[in-house]
């Protein structure tokens, strides 16, 4: 393995290529230590330890710092960790090992995420922020049949009537063009067609 490449990519960082590829980023400190300099060989032994030993503590702790502020989906931290690039290798280990000690759980994670919208957003809205997060269908479905069995999350048709309070809308006394506008505004929200029409009325 050969350094071809150092670059600057901060006052105090810099991004190590290996034979042409771009292969992890130190500290301009660790870059001395090591003895790290571009057109020299790296040793198999100095690699192992960056890969196998620095860069996996910085990119444990890195995710444990940041769960200290609020809860992450392991799709959001893997993007983070990717964000201060990583290796795969690396935000793989750091990921699964916060998972191990059930620092993060994606199940967990949503069945918070509907507690929270879901007085505010439709299930279908929320399914979509959701996989937009990273969580799987599966563990999103598992979620709600948590929620349902903790009666925690609001009857979508409560929900609809809570919208159509908001906007003054009255059913009947409403035109037929403030019913289709109505209609319009909750179909985007994510609501499903039958309970629209039920709380709406016919537009037409």
């Amino acid at each position: 393995m050969t350094v071809t490449d150092i670059v600057e990519i901060s006052k105090s960082k810099v991004k190590i290529w290996i034979d042409n590829e771009a292969a992890f980023v130190l500290y301009k400190g660790e870059l001395r230590q090591l003895d790290i300099i571009k057109g020299k060989a790296l040793s198999e032994e100095c690699f192992h330890h960056i890969m196998k030993e620095l860069l996996v503590k910085r990119a444990r702790l890195r995710c444990l710092n940041l769960l200290k502020g609020r809860d992450y989906t392991k799709y959001q931290l893997t993007v983070k960790l990717r964000q201060g690039s990583y290796p795969e290798s690396v935000i793989e280990n750091a990921v699964d090992y916060v998972a191990s000690y059930g620092y993060i759980d994606d199940v967990r994670y949503a069945q918070s995420y509907i507690k929270y919208a879901g007085n505010a957003k439709s299930k279908n809205q929320i399914e979509y922020d959701l996989q937009k997060k990273g969580v799987s269908k599966q563990d999103i479905k598992y979620a709600y049949m948590q929620c349902a069995e903790k009666n925690i999350f609001v009857d979508e048709m409560d929900l609809i009537e809570k919208f159509m309070r908001k906007k003054n809308f009255q059913k009947e006394a409403s035109t037929i063009e403030e019913r289709r506008k109505m209609t319009a505004f909750l179909y985007r929200k994510g609501f499903s067609w039958d309970n629209i029409r039920k709380a709406v009325g016919e537009a037409e």
